[in-house]
């Protein structure tokens, strides 16, 4: 049964979500993550599975399938 490990909710949902991840120094975007979101705090949780796998993706193992330019802010 899920429990959010930053707000204690019970309540979750089965989400598609997108996140950028730093590799190298470089931003990765990977779209279309299965997660469960929290209903209360909207914390972002991965299945072991889901982040080996991702992991596996962004080092090497797979190809991006498009590349895309990124506008980049400092805030001071």
């Amino acid at each position: 049964m899920f429990c959010c490990n930053v707000c204690g909710s019970r309540e979750s949902q089965e989400e598609l979500i997108n996140e950028i991840f730093i590799i190298d120094n470089k931003p990765v975007l990977v779209e279309e993550i299965p997660a469960i979101v929290c209903c209360r705090c909207s914390e972002e949780t991965f299945s072991r599975e889901t982040t080996e796998r991702i992991r596996r993706m962004v080092h090497g193992e797979a190809k991006p399938i498009k590349s895309i330019s990124m506008d980049v802010f400092a805030y001071v």
